[in-house]
């Protein structure tokens, strides 16, 4: 319990602290909320011929949207201010997602879920850089590390929601959208504009005022080069988790949900190693996060049963929790305030980059293998690779000892 009290009491900025959090989980929703409405809205659909492909189409927009726009809204915070984009890109993610309720053809849902994720790319990307620029080092990553253990619950209370919104309406799903209101009526009343902290007597880890330094391009590369290649990985399993346990036998979507139930609460053990490495370097982060996943990846596809299967699961969990707080905290230190936004956008596109272009990675190796198991056994093996390079990183990073 002391260490409880300590870690609430070193949380500076607390109601920043979670609009912050409950911001950044909106995007998330666009996702999470619409799985379980699939076949009502397949049913409703019925008609349209190309339903069964225009409703899971639907869903993904918002993503491409993402890894198209936020390179530009980065650009966007970076030279007209943080606040304001985010209170604009909220109001309109209110409207936007909510939409449906009152449309009746997929063709207009389908572009209102790309409005939508471009309302998400200039709310994940303020979010991620307020984060920068509110906290030091250590506030970063404890906000990071509440954000992580509060995901999973957010998660799993909005599907509870839409659940019973599905079952009273084929549209209801769309309600959720509107908890953005409440959302932005927080931000507007708490959360500030980081160049205006003197004027409201807080004390902020950005330097607003500071030289301008030129443009960290290397870095940019850098983030981009390797949350695509994380980002890739980490989408293997949630996209394409159903169909590697058939290949051990689990066929019934309720069996499937049965044996994966308990591994999915292993990324709050995940985000717990966060926090436990977050002193660490961030070589060692991410080398820890590809290790863990390399080898959940690589056993599942080595499996021969569910039990081993579940069993690997929970190392590819632990390894999921880790990936986003660690990738956010590491890309934060590559951009100073001037440049943060624009880093920021670089990571929120090559995120939801890697998010659509997962799949079809996975099926053309899936193809060339013969088995799904054989496509995560692969990109296993490839995450242990990157693993490897990030640890040799480390210990190149390490200044070496002269002896006298």
């Amino acid at each position: 319990m002391q260490a409880l009290a300590n870690f609430y009491r070193d949380l500076t900025l607390k109601p920043q602290g979670v609009i912050v959090v409950l911001a950044a989980f909106l995007p998330i929703i666009a996702i999470v909320a619409m799985g379980p409405a699939v076949p009502a809205m397949i049913q409703h659909f019925a008609n349209d011929p190309d339903a069964r492909a225009k409703v899971p189409a639907m869903i993904g927009a918002p993503g491409l949207a993402m890894a198209l726009i936020a390179p530009f809204a980065g650009l966007l915070v970076d030279r007209y201010g943080r606040r304001s984009l985010l209170l604009l890109c909220t109001a309109l993610y209110g409207v936007f997602g909510a939409a449906p309720l009152f449309l009746n053809d997929l063709d207009h849902i389908y572009y209102s879920r790309l409005l939508l994720g471009v309302s998400e790319a200039g709310i994940l990307t303020v979010v991620n850089t307020l984060i920068g620029d509110y906290w030091d080092d250590k506030g970063r990553k404890n906000w990071l590390f509440l954000q992580g253990l509060l995901g999973p619950f957010l998660a799993g209370f909005v599907a509870l929601i839409v659940g019973f919104a599905t079952t009273v309406q084929w549209n209801g799903v769309f309600l959720v959208y509107l908890v953005a209101f409440p959302i932005w009526a927080a931000m507007f009343v708490w959360l500030f504009e980081p160049k205006k902290a003197a004027d409201k007597g807080v004390t902020i880890a950005a330097r607003p005022d500071g030289p301008k330094t030129p443009f960290p391009l290397i870095s940019l590369v850098q983030v981009a080069t390797v949350t695509l290649f994380c980002s890739m990985l980490y989408y293997v399993f949630i996209i394409n988790g159903a169909l590697v346990f058939r290949e051990v036998g689990v066929t019934e979507p309720q069996n499937y949900a049965a044996i994966i139930f308990i591994p999915q609460f292993f990324i709050l053990a995940g985000a717990a190693l966060f926090k436990l490495l977050s002193d660490r370097s961030h070589a060692v982060q991410l080398g820890t996060f590809l290790s863990l996943m390399g080898l959940g990846l690589a056993g599942m596809g080595l499996a021969h049963t569910p039990a081993i299967m579940a069993a690997a699961l929970i190392v590819q969990q632990t390894a999921a929790g880790m990936a986003v707080p660690s990738l956010i905290n590491w890309t934060q230190t590559k951009f100073d305030y001037h440049h943060r936004g624009t880093g920021m956008g670089i990571w929120t596109a090559s995120f939801f980059l890697g998010q659509s272009q997962s799949p079809r990675i996975v099926h053309m190796i899936d193809a060339s293998a013969g088995s799904m198991q054989g496509a995560f056994l692969i990109a296993g093996c490839v995450a242990l690779g990157g693993a490897v390079l990030a640890i040799v990183t480390s210990l190149a990073a390490r200044p070496q000892v002269v002896r006298a």
